[in-house]
């Protein structure tokens, strides 16, 4: 009884439905596209912005570093900045460590 029934609800499928499986392989694909326009791109655009960013980074910008360090670079180099967070005090920071680079004029105690 129970395999009658089975044969018969895949008898329209097999008199030239759609196959079983096609929505959900186009539901798949879309949630796929999604996500990509959702999450992926903008990620990429923002990775793509900090990277210029820091390339762009010179001796005097205000920056803020990702723990919360705001001061002035006074070095650069191929891998760190020299930071200088008050008068005489440096701190060295790897630059994908900075997470903004200020206005200038923001800091005026530095």
């Amino acid at each position: 009884m129970f395999i009658q029934d089975a044969l018969a609800e895949q008898a329209p499928a097999a008199m030239g439905g759609t196959p079983p499986g096609l929505g959900q392989m186009f539901f798949i694909l879309a949630l796929f596209v999604v996500f990509y326009l959702m999450m992926i791109r903008p990620q990429m655009k923002r990775q793509k912005e900090h990277r210029k960013m820091i390339s762009e980074i010179k001796p005097g910008d205000e920056v803020v570093v990702a723990g919360g360090i705001a001061g002035r670079v006074a070095r650069v180099t191929d891998q760190f900045l020299a930071v200088e967070i008050a008068d005489g005090v440096e701190v060295k920071v790897q630059k994908h460590a900075v997470g903004q680079v200020l206005p200038k004029g923001t800091l005026k105690s530095v």
